[in-house]
Parts: C-alpha cells; sequence; structure tokens
C-alpha cells in the first residue's frame, strides 16, 4: 500500500513530527472542526491541569473539555475506576441492561439531586452527547403534554443535532439549515451587561420575567401552549451569563401555575461546576427535568435525562440508542461524583472562583478593554469590548472579537488554554478544573493578564493619559 505523501516523516525531532500530525488533520478532518483551530497543538500527554504536547511544551488547560474534566486529566480516582472495571471482566457495552456498575452510578448521582427532585424522579440513559439528552428531553415534554412548541432563550446552546439547535440562540449555526427553529418561541435572557432592554441589573430581569408571562398568556401573542420551557441556569457558551435567582423562581413559578414542564439544562454547570452541585440549587427551583453530560462521566462519554416521575408516558423505544450503555464511563462518573461530594469540591470552587473573579475585575482599571467580569464558580468569563468604541444606552462598549482572538493566541503562546464564546466570540472563558490549586490560579490569571495587556498596549499607545 502506497503512503500519502504527507505520512513521510523521517525525524526525531517532536516538533517536526507534531507538525506533520497537524498537517494530516488539516487534510482529511472535516471543515467543521473547531478547537483544533484555535489550539493548532497535539497533546500528548497529560495530569492534572497540565497538557503537554507532542513537542514537549506544556500548558494549563482552562477549558477542560469544555467542562468535561471535572477533576482534571487522568485524576487517579478515575485511571482506578477504569482499571477496576477493566480487570473485573465487566461486559463494557450491554445497551441498556442493567450492571452493577449502571445501579452504582445511579446510586451516587441520585445522591447528589436536591431531595424535593431525587425523591420523584426516573432516569433515562441517553446516547452518550448531551445533545441528545437535550433530544430526549424535548421528546419526552412533547409526550407528556400532547403539544408540540418549545419556549426558549437568546444566548441559549443545547447542542447541535436538530431539536437541540432548534432551541439554541444562535443564528450562524441555524441559517444553512432551512426550517430549524419551527416551534420555538425565543425570549429574552437577562443578560446584565447587554441587556435586552436597555437597563440591566434587577430591573431589567424583571422586565425579562414579566415579558414572558404577558406573551404567554397574551391570546394574541402568537405563542400556542408549549410542551416545554428549556434554560441554562449560567449560559456557557453564550459568554458565562448567569441568570439571577429571583429571575429562576420567577420562570419556575411561570411554568409551574401554566402546568408547563420546566427543564433545565446542566449539561455544563452540572457537577459542581458553579459553587453548588448542581447550578439550580443557588436558587432553590425544582425542576421537572434535568439534562445532565460532560462530567458526570468522569471524563467519559455519557448523558443521562432525569425528570419528574409523573412525565414517565413514552412507550418502550421512545428515545433509544446503542450507545447508552457505556460501562466505563458509569464507573468513572460514580467514582467523579462521590470524589466531588467527599472532597467538597464545589464549595472549594465557589471560593476560588469568586478570587479570581475579584482579581480580574480589579484588573479592569489597568485594561480598558475588559467590558464585563461574570460568572459563578469556577465558570468564570471575561467580556472583551473595543474601549474607543461608542457605548450603547447601558454603558456597554462594543465587543471586540478580533482582540478576543488575539488575546487567546498570546495565552496559548503563555502556555495558557483558554477559549471563547459570547456573542461575537467576544467572551474569554474560563473553566479550569475544579481540583486547581491557588498557584495554578493565580499562574492562570498572570498569564492572561500578561496576555491581555500584551495585546491591547499597541491599540492604547495612542490614548490620552
Amino acid at each position: 500500500m502506497t503512503a500519502h505523501p504527507i505520512d513521510l516523516v523521517d525525524t526525531d525531532d517532536p516538533s517536526v513530527e507534531a507538525e506533520a500530525i497537524l498537517r494530516r488533520q488539516n487534510a482529511r478532518e472535516s471543515s467543521a472542526r473547531t478547537y483544533a483551530r484555535s489550539f493548532p497543538i497535539v497533546p500528548a500527554r497529560a495530569q492534572g491541569m497540565t497538557i503537554e504536547g507532542a513537542d514537549g511544551r506544556r500548558y494549563l488547560d482552562c477549558l477542560s473539555g469544555a467542562g468535561t474534566l471535572a477533576l482534571g486529566h487522568n485524576h487517579p480516582v478515575v485511571t482506578e475506576a477504569v482499571r477496576r472495571t477493566i480487570d473485573s471482566g465487566a461486559p463494557l457495552h450491554v445497551l441498556d441492561l442493567a450492571t452493577p456498575q449502571k445501579d452504582d452510578f445511579t446510586e451516587a448521582l441520585f445522591a447528589t439531586l436536591p431531595s424535593a427532585f431525587a425523591d420523584h424522579a426516573r432516569v433515562h440513559f441517553c446516547g452518550p452527547a448531551g445533545t441528545d439528552a437535550v433530544e430526549a428531553a424535548l421528546k419526552l415534554t412533547q409526550t407528556a403534554t400532547g403539544r408540540r412548541g418549545m419556549l426558549a432563550f437568546t444566548g441559549a446552546y443545547h447542542g447541535m443535532t436538530t431539536g437541540a439547535l432548534a432551541v439554541t440562540g444562535s443564528v450562524a449555526v441555524k441559517e444553512p439549515v432551512a426550517g430549524i427553529a419551527a416551534d420555538v418561541t425565543r425570549l429574552p435572557y437577562p443578560y446584565d451587561y447587554r441587556c435586552p432592554f436597555g437597563v440591566g441589573g434587577e430591573r431589567g430581569a424583571e422586565l425579562s420575567a414579566t415579558y414572558v408571562e404577558r406573551l404567554i398568556d397574551d391570546p394574541s401573542g402568537g405563542v400556542t401552549p408549549p410542551a416545554a420551557m428549556i434554560l441554562e441556569v449560567v449560559q456557557g457558551e453564550g459568554g458565562v451569563v448567569p441568570a439571577p435567582d429571583a429571575w429562576l423562581r420567577r420562570m419556575r413559578r411561570i411554568t409551574a401555575e401554566r402546568r408547563i414542564p420546566l427543564i433545565v439544562d446542566e449539561v455544563q454547570t452540572g457537577a459542581g461546576r458553579t459553587g453548588a452541585f448542581w447550578a439550580v440549587e443557588h436558587s432553590g427551583i425544582v425542576p421537572d427535568v434535568m439534562v445532565m453530560s460532560k462530567a458526570i462521566g468522569g471524563s467519559l462519554p455519557l448523558a443521562v435525562l432525569v425528570y419528574h416521575e409523573d412525565y414517565d408516558d413514552w412507550l418502550p423505544g421512545a428515545h433509544t440508542g446503542t450507545f447508552r450503555g457505556n460501562t466505563l464511563a458509569m464507573a468513572t462518573g460514580a467514582a467523579t461524583l462521590r470524589h466531588i461530594a467527599r472532597e467538597g469540591l464545589t464549595e472549594r470552587a465557589a471560593v476560588v472562583g469568586a478570587l479570581m473573579m475579584e482579581r480580574l475585575s480589579q484588573a479592569r482599571a489597568a485594561l480598558p478593554v475588559i467590558g464585563d467580569v461574570r460568572g459563578r464558580g469556577l465558570m468564570i468569563g471575561v467580556e472583551l469590548v473595543d474601549p474607543e468604541g461608542v457605548p450603547d444606552s447601558r454603558g456597554a462598549l462594543p465587543p471586540a472579537p478580533r482582540l478576543a482572538a488575539e488575546v487567546r493566541a498570546a495565552c496559548l503562546e503563555r502556555g495558557l488554554i483558554v477559549e471563547l464564546g459570547g456573542r461575537h466570540d467576544s467572551t474569554v472563558r474560563l473553566l479550569p478544573p475544579l481540583t486547581i490549586t491557588d498557584e495554578q490560579a493565580e499562574t492562570v490569571l498572570d498569564r492572561l493578564t500578561d496576555a491581555l495587556a500584551a495585546v491591547t498596549a499597541p491599540r492604547l499607545a495612542g490614548r490620552p493619559a
């Protein structure tokens, strides 16, 4: 068999081999790849928060698999669970049959849930991605209510399959797919810095809630009785925008009074990320459905739907999939959930996250390109703006997506992996593992602020003092 020309690499230089791997990826993988474009590195080894590339360079990983790696890379709790499961001879794939590992994971998961929810809950194991669990949630509530429409929010991200994409807010990913947003009513999410009503704060959140309630009740508002409302407690891909607790309680009241199921997407916020085990705990709301994935698998693919037993109306096979029985992920997931609870990592996330946000907020004086710092726990967003731009009525400056991309690249040069999100991809997102040390947190902030200063210095050089 003749090798492709780009396969012919004969060198002992790891940098050359890494470049060859990147060339092969560029030649063979689809144009839809994303992170590989932002981070032209070849991870070869990883431990904790540190990734080592094939070329020997090391990076602090503040992306954590988009929040999947709650304990960082190759945590001993996770690797031991993998070895133990493999050594036991357990079947690694059994569709949705019962196994000791599945039962143990279910016990571990339910032990973390608010008792008011867990005491009347059912669990459904979905395909391995969060988007499949969102699809299941939509189908579940449509089946239970006999309705079709969905209420979803601006800035939302729920996945890339058809139903999940329909309730996602991003226009760019939906434009090429005709009719993708059918039967979805888009509602204003309370975004303080760029308030849809131009007022922000408590008043902005109050207007959002009032708008939602009146629109649903308006017989000429164009909204037919919906099958569900779906929301994120903190919008991750939407720019790390946290919803006020009072607003969330209002959404719960509005939906409960009208018998509209409330779906909360905890794919990225779950398993301690926001400083509570589940983000709904901050407000005290009890949803009808919770969508979970990412960190619950302990770094391996796993997604589940947990919902109130009253909605368990679908028939056998109503939502199925070949890879719902990932035994290894259930074992690593159970070990991870218990470790987070046992070691108090949710409380740790709250404390370290608050300290990181405080230092970033203080940096705004010296770095006027920082428009806003926000988040919850170890889910932090730094929105970058054009300090020379014209502010809106709320005082928010125009987003700076090109600058944000330059900052991301400058961070990578300094050994820090961060990703962007939000409107116009102008928000730097920090999603470090819950195991981040104080020293690592300081290093992350040092590298980020240094990158910000280096990128913005030429732009600010001509500004008057």
